[in-house]
């Protein structure tokens, strides 16, 4: 019988596929979960009960805080395993078989696969976005001071280096938020057209108006070499106060869209964003990885089951699948430290894996 051409062979028989394809996923990643939070509580459970007044109600909001990270990592494993599962148990009941004799190729058996896995992704980009940024934030908050009590937010950063125009500015430390930040040990670099024109050490600063004034200033002009002791100078005008406060960033903490606005004022403040706008792509690129699952373990669906191969093949799905993660675990670490382009970090494994991941479907069944 000739192959038909749609991407779906049919609606019973898609509904089908992503029905047991989804309900698969998720009871391979129920178990991973329950397996690994255990696994977790082991290491962790001591350090809580360790500190004064810490019991089981510690031990649950643990649990609450740290079952998000592990659900949002491990559901890429999950699609993985799942499709095995599904593909294997279909070859061995003659499914599959039984699928291609009525003239269903290869792609439409697993059409419904990859579009029950973008559902997923989605569902995971959402799930990441609202629920385990919140959670990440909280636990490593939590502990910062080793699961003690969490103390109230001093809003306090320290190095600050901001660029202004052709200045640059230095604080030691910055203390409160917005209007009411309060600079202190502030080194205020006059330039013009990366020419150093004066150097203006102050005590304090402070927000004035639209500018910033520096209090208790010494001022050094650099082509008379004179120093001149001042009460008061105003500078950076239009310079906003929240392009001091942004330091210690960790793109695990925040939401894209927070990251995305996150990145635009360390730009404007002349920091270097590389390994944050790594992790921005991440954030795409790490749900939509589900996608690429029944891809690259559709290996173990195709073939005799009686041929005694079906092990091999299943192996051979997983190393595939395992080694993207590995893959994709080194781009990232590479993007991190600007050794490679934020889109190239992000991107590239999931290309190379899904052309890998379609050559061997041909070449193994088309």
């Amino acid at each position: 019988m000739r192959p038909s051409l749609n991407f779906f062979a049919s609606r019973t028989v898609s509904w089908y596929m992503a029905r047991t394809f989804i309900s698969r996923t998720f009871a391979v990643l129920a178990g991973l979960v329950v397996i690994l939070m255990s696994l977790d509580l082991l290491g962790e459970s001591g350090d809580i009960l360790a500190q004064p007044g810490n019991g089981q109600a510690a031990i649950w909001h643990y649990v609450s805080l740290r079952l998000p990270q592990i659900i949002q990592r491990f559901v890429p494993f999950a699609a993985l395993l799942g499709t095995l599962v599904t593909l294997v148990r279909m070859n061995q009941n003659s499914e599959i078989i039984s699928m291609k004799a009525a003239g269903i190729s290869a792609h439409q058996i697993l059409a419904p696969l990859v579009v029950a896995s973008l559902g997923i992704a989605v569902l995971n980009f959402w799930f990441n976005d609202h629920v385990v940024t919140r959670a990440t934030a909280a636990l490593s908050a939590w502990q910062d001071v080793q699961y003690g009590p969490i103390p109230a937010e001093k809003s306090l950063v320290s190095n600050i280096w901001v660029r202004f125009g052709d200045d640059l500015i230095h604080v030691d430390e910055v203390t409160g938020k917005g209007r009411a930040a309060v600079l202190h040990n502030v080194a205020y670099y006059d330039r013009e057209k990366d020419r150093l024109v004066a150097i203006a050490n102050a005590a304090t600063g402070v927000p004035a108006g639209d500018r910033w004034k520096l209090i208790n200033v010494k001022r050094f002009d650099v082509a008379t070499g004179n120093t001149t002791q001042l009460d008061a100078v105003l500078i950076a005008q239009g310079l906003d106060p929240s392009r001091f406060t942004l330091a210690n960033v960790n793109g695990d903490n925040l939401s894209f869209g927070a990251l995305a606005h996150t990145i635009e004022q360390l730009q404007a403040a002349g920091r270097p964003t590389t390994a944050l706008r790594t992790q921005l792509w991440h954030k795409i690129s790490g749900p939509l990885s589900i996608i690429l699952m029944p891809l690259l373990a559709g290996i173990a669906g195709f073939g005799l089951a009686r041929s005694g191969r079906l092990f091999i093949r299943v192996i051979v799905g997983m190393a595939l699948g395992f080694t993207y993660f590995v893959a994709d675990n080194f781009a990232l670490a590479m993007g991190n430290i600007g050794a490679y382009p934020p889109l190239l970090a992000a991107w590239a494994p999931m290309l190379l894996f899904l052309l890998i991941g379609e050559a061997v479907l041909v070449r193994t069944e088309e």
